[in-house]
């Protein structure tokens, strides 16, 4: 039999450890009451920028496309209000299959809610188009309690052990969790014909294959999935965003009016056509508060390490 080398060594312990990290954190918080919990979110989230200069220079020129003229100590802040608003985002997640139904939908407000209804009524489901903003784990445990199943495509984490274990923490809080890869679209599928919310993260391309867009004044791209599921189903697609509050567990998610999927032309030109739209909504998503966009990894390709 053969030995395992010691970079295979090395990284199962890595992984190992990285996979209890979370899980002491995720009891560490349950432990706290909310405001301290609050608190400690932003302790860590300091924490974390000193420790990732790679992230807090990304992160400032994401920030910088939202807003050209954050600089200086503007600038600083915000990168670091990120940082504190992840962490947060973290800490919340953690707490959430802990909290009761009453906790949580006590500091959860709404704006354009209907439009979920309305795209309901009509019989073919609803996508969720959400930028990576604020706690929509919060959003996601809310819509459930209000009875509203959920299924919710996300990145396939490494290692597997850590992936499974958030899928596991999503399970809990009522989502069906289907990670990206050729399993997805089936389940994704079922969903919509079921006449329920799919959720799809979607101002990231992580397979760098998708539509070309013009995204904050830059050229890019954006997945290809939201618009070619909603032409294929007639689902409407939303653009959502979920944003913190300064109350302790505060949360308020605006829901904006449906897309419209008017064919046009061939698939192509309507998938791009549609998906350039949704750039538009993500762009006014983020904007409305770009200090908790979670987004530290490169988007476009004049991004280092793009």
């Amino acid at each position: 039999m053969t030995e395992p080398s010691p970079d295979a060594e090395r990284n199962r312990f890595t992984d190992a450890a990285t996979v209890s990290a979370y899980r002491l954190g995720s009891l560490a918080s349950r432990l706290m009451p909310s405001a301290v919990a609050q608190a400690a979110a932003s302790s860590l989230g300091i924490g974390a920028s000193f420790a990732s200069a790679a992230k807090r220079e990304m992160i400032a020129r994401h920030l910088q496309r939202v807003n050209p003229k954050l600089r200086g100590a503007s600038l600083r802040v915000a990168v670091q209000q990120a940082f504190d608003s992840y962490a947060r985002y973290y800490m919340e997640s953690f707490r959430l299959p802990t909290l009761s139904a009453r906790t949580v939908d006590r500091t959860f407000t709404t704006d354009g809610f209907h439009h979920i209804t309305d795209a309901l009524a009509q019989g073919n489901g609803c996508i969720f188009a959400l930028p990576h903003l604020g706690g929509w784990e919060w959003a996601g445990r809310w819509m459930t309690d209000q009875g509203y199943p959920l299924t919710v495509v996300v990145e396939a984490l490494e290692p597997p052990e850590l992936f499974e274990w958030f899928a596991k923490l999503r399970q809990d809080l009522g989502m069906t969790v289907v990670p990206t890869g050729p399993k997805a679209g089936p389940a994704v599928l079922a969903a919509l014909r079921a006449n329920q919310i799919v959720c799809l993260l979607c101002d990231r391309d992580l397979d760098r294959n998708g539509v070309p867009v013009d995204f904050f004044g830059e050229r890019t791209t954006l997945p290809a999935g939201p618009a070619t599921l909603a032409l294929r189903t007639g689902a409407p697609i939303l653009p959502v965003g979920v944003y913190f509050t300064q109350r302790t567990n505060g949360h308020h998610a605006i829901v904006r009016p449906p897309i419209p999927l008017t064919r046009l032309g061939g698939l192509r030109d309507d998938v791009a056509r549609i998906t350039q739209l949704l750039a538009h909504e993500l762009e006014f998503l983020i904007r409305r508060s770009p200090e908790q966009w979670h987004l530290f990894q490169p988007n476009w390709p004049s991004d280092p390490g793009y």
